[in-house]
């Protein structure tokens, strides 16, 4: 069943082919036979996930449901599950259990899907490698010595492997879409504003945002669809009507203008993965796409402008955490300065650290106009660009990565090797636009992804290209050979 997409799934749920229980422990299974090689998971809800299987099937035998009820998926491990540990890979939190269920979680939830854990993160979502988490590195089922991509790369490497057939992430500067593409699936990530962050653990409250990971891009409507809305709970919520996703799948690309950045194709770039990118530019010339070169000319500014006020909103957003109110606290302090000092410094990573500290530099007395106004108004600058790209192209189209994955502990030690991998997925947070990463090749053996952009709350736009690319091409069916 593990080879079956989610439109599948339903249906056989549906056609009485299997039931939820069966379904979902199937998955349970094969986390449990798998995992070991992985470490995507970091809890399972097994008791929970096999209650709410039953309570699925007594739904789909009255006939009733959602077109997503008794499926099966994991939530990356910054979501708030209500009675679960939600650790956000941190040894922070890793005795903080949720009293409430994020709006994601409790949307999907009330579609009838069924959890069966959390997933591995980076800690509190920083890091392009999921080598940050307290709970250690995840790695990547096309080659275990590998990186699956950070900071969703539980979720990606657990749907990649076929551990479950849908899990949630969140990006911040490529978070869904680097990682779909190392690890060979569909992830998007959808206008700012479009899905819910209440419950979402904070990393930078400004470029944070909720999507999917999925096999294709059919799947991935069904569950957006679920998740997207208005939350009164959210203060960065829209209110704003959520198309029929799936309606609008079948949407011809015959005539639509897609623009390819000069900017994305320059030095750093590796050639085969070019070549990869060169094949399905081709492939949406076959199926009647006009194609043209655009520029965006202040792109090579993002990863700059993203290091000042991504670490700054998170030096703002993790204060709270201060061994006083919940989470780890140091042992025996001798006074409040020691608790408050050695309950964060020995609770949160070196890579949180590094980032607490340059936030709150850049937020400090005599260089806040210096570093964090100055890049607000370069983040102005780069979404101009696309706002004048979008007047002459309905999508941009480029690479996702500047090269497929690589190994483990390789850049650890190098930040700002590190920092660099999201070079081509940053511009898309600073604007707040609508973007994913669909499979579209091999280098060396190894996935790599197409990544695609649209005009703001154009997801349907997105998600119809990436279907029609996906209907003459077979990426995304292909599985990392031992967890076929």
């Amino acid at each position: 069943m593990h080879d079956k997409s989610l439109r599948e799934l339903a249906t056989g749920l549906r056609n009485r082919e299997f039931s939820s229980s069966e379904l979902t422990r199937h998955f349970l299974d094969r986390i449990g036979q798998h995992d070991s090689s992985l470490n995507s998971f970091v809890t399972l809800c097994e008791a929970e996930a096999m209650k709410s299987a039953e309570a699925a099937d007594r739904l789909l035998a009255e006939g009733d449901g959602h077109v997503l009820t008794g499926l099966p998926l994991a939530h990356k491990d910054i979501f708030c599950t209500r009675g679960v540990k939600t650790a956000c890979g941190s040894k922070m939190l890793d005795n903080f259990i949720a009293p409430y269920d994020a709006t994601v979680v409790e949307k999907l939830s009330a579609a009838g899907m069924v959890t069966l854990g959390k997933t591995n993160m980076d800690e509190f979502a920083m890091g392009s490698s999921n080598e940050t988490s307290f709970y250690g590195p995840v790695r990547n089922p096309w080659d275990t010595d590998l990186v699956p991509g950070g900071s969703s790369g539980g979720s990606a490497a657990a749907v990649a492997a076929g551990l479950v057939p849908v899990a949630t992430g969140t990006d911040t500067g490529g978070s869904i879409r680097q990682p779909a593409a190392l690890c060979g699936v569909t992830g998007i990530k959808p206008t700012y504003g479009r899905v819910s962050r209440w419950g979402m653990i904070a990393f930078a409250s400004s470029l944070d945002q909720a999507g999917v990971f999925t096999r294709s891009a059919e799947d991935a409507a069904l569950v957006l669809q679920a998740m997207a809305g208005f939350d009164e709970r959210d203060s960065t919520s829209l209110d704003r009507e959520v198309p029929d996703y799936a309606a609008d799948l079948s949407a011809s690309v015959e005539g639509l203008k897609i623009g390819l950045p000069s900017e994305y194709f320059s030095a750093g770039l590796d050639d085969t993965l070019r070549d990869v990118v060169d094949q399905a530019i081709k492939e949406f010339e076959r199926l009647g796409a006009e194609v043209r070169e655009i520029s965006l000319p202040n792109s090579g500014l993002a990863v700059a402008t993203y290091y000042v006020v991504a670490p700054a909103e998170a030096s703002s957003n993790l204060s709270r955490f201060d061994g006083v109110r919940y989470g780890y606290r140091a042992d025996n302090p001798v006074d409040l300065e020691d608790l408050y000092k050695r309950s964060r410094g020995e609770g949160f990573g070196r890579e949180v650290q590094r980032r607490i500290m340059i936030g709150t530099y850049v937020l400090s007395a005599g260089y806040f106009d210096a570093y964090y106004l100055k890049a607000q108004k370069v983040r102005q600058l780069i979404s101009d660009d696309f706002r004048k790209a979008f007047e002459s192209v309905d999508l941009i189209l480029g690479p996702a990565t500047q090269g497929p994955a690589f190994r483990l502990g390789d850049k650890l030690d190098d930040p700002v090797s590190m920092y660099l991998n999201d070079i081509y997925t940053i511009p898309a947070n600073l604007a707040g636009l609508p973007g994913m990463s669909v499979p579209a090749g091999f280098v060396n053996g190894l996935p790599v992804g197409l990544q695609l952009i649209a005009p703001w709350f154009a997801e349907g736009r997105l998600l119809s290209a990436a279907h029609q690319y996906q209907q003459v091409t077979d990426w995304h069916r292909r599985v990392p050979g031992d967890f076929s």
